[in-house]
């Protein structure tokens, strides 16, 4: 059994897509807050997707493609994506099981593709949200046998509340906290998240800091007409800037045995955020650590396009995981990333078994 689990193959980033389901899991007392779905008429083979929660489009929902344009796009990429329904919302746990089974991986964790947007004004509403969130996930988990891990949503806007759904979560099978790298007016370095902090380090939990924006400002300005790749400004440079505000502050020392896992923003720029921080590390008299990512429980995903040779050189072997983004159609998704991943023979077996288990197994303490 310890054999089993020590080659475990775990893809450290998966989705699950929100559907009307997700939000059956509310209390009577919240219906009043239920998502409504809305779609614009499809052009050129796609069709805008959107949620009205509490009077207010918000939120972050794929626009969906027909079997036409979802081919097309992936021809363009030479991309495999999730093009089944059933599967991406998890209506159909089986289905996503199987789909594991074919490409050899035993355990996704997955995250949410709604809240990579903020979602709420209102306290009330945000608990609500999170907790039908988390009981669906929870629903999902036991279904597959505990091979669907999840990174759980706290409602930020009523912090005993978040620490309740928190400890909840880790009951349930959740393996990490979900935090994004804006939330509000605040960054991740914020003293106010340190009751998240601390709770998570106590239930040996990750932070999963996956790429999204919780500023209403900062996507309103990214929205601009001329939206070309709006979504790298938008969601992927927060991310690699809370890297760096985390690794500047004092939760290390607060925190010491805390864990982040920085997901979906790739890994070729962690080299040059390390050499930016040790250079200002120096300035302020702070002695930079012999290995800074193992140190500070910093792990990353990379994907196939990285240079992970190069980044294993210059940043270790320890702290790389990678995943699918199974379940988008974005710049990061690819399903069968992992069947790539190993057949690439840039890297040794070691560095392979790593990435594949070892160190998403320590990130998520599975």
């Amino acid at each position: 059994m310890e054999t089993a689990k020590k080659n475990l193959v775990v893809d450290a980033d998966a989705h699950v897509v929100e559907c009307a389901r997700t939000w059956d899991f509310m209390d009577k007392s919240e219906q009043q807050y239920r998502p409504m779905p809305l779609e614009a008429r499809e052009e050129a083979g796609v069709r805008q997707q959107f949620w009205l929660i509490d009077g207010k489009v918000r939120g972050f929902r794929f626009a969906a493609f027909s079997d036409e344009e979802l081919a097309k796009r992936q021809q363009q990429v030479g991309r495999k994506f999730a093009d089944q329904q059933e599967s991406r919302e998890l209506g159909n746990v089986d289905l996503r099981l199987q789909h594991m089974d074919d490409t050899a991986v035993d355990v996704q964790v997955l995250h949410n593709t709604m809240f990579i947007e903020s979602c709420a004004d209102r306290p009330a509403v945000d608990v609500a949200l999170c907790k039908s969130w988390n009981r669906w996930l929870a629903d999902i988990w036991k279904q597959s046998n505990g091979r669907l891990r999840w990174s759980c949503m706290p409602p930020l806007l009523s912090m005993p509340d978040a620490l309740d759904q928190i400890r909840w979560s880790k009951e349930n099978g959740a393996v990490a906290v979900c935090l994004r790298p804006v939330e509000g007016n605040r960054l991740l370095a914020d003293s106010s998240f340190y009751p998240v902090y601390d709770e998570a380090q106590k239930l040996d939990m990750a932070i999963a800091i996956h790429i999204a924006n919780g500023s209403a400002w900062l996507t309103d300005l990214y929205n601009h007409p001329v939206r070309i790749a709006s979504t790298f400004h938008r969601f992927r440079i927060p991310t690699v800037a809370s890297f760096n505000d985390i690794v500047m502050s004092e939760i290390h020392a607060l925190f010491p045995k805390l864990r982040f896992g920085f997901i979906e923003a790739s890994a070729q720029w962690v080299p040059w955020v390390m050499h930016e921080a040790k250079n200002r590390f120096r300035t302020l008299g702070r002695a930079w650590p012999e290995n800074l990512l193992k140190e500070y429980g910093m792990f990353v995903t990379c994907e196939n396009c990285d240079d992970i040779p190069y980044l294993v050189r210059e940043a270790g072997e320890d702290n790389l995981v990678i995943g699918t983004d199974y379940g988008h159609t974005d710049t990061s998704s690819d399903v069968d990333a992992i069947k790539v991943f190993r057949q690439r023979g840039d890297l040794t077996a070691q560095v392979k078994q790593k990435i594949l288990s070892d160190n998403p197994r320590a990130l998520y303490a599975i």
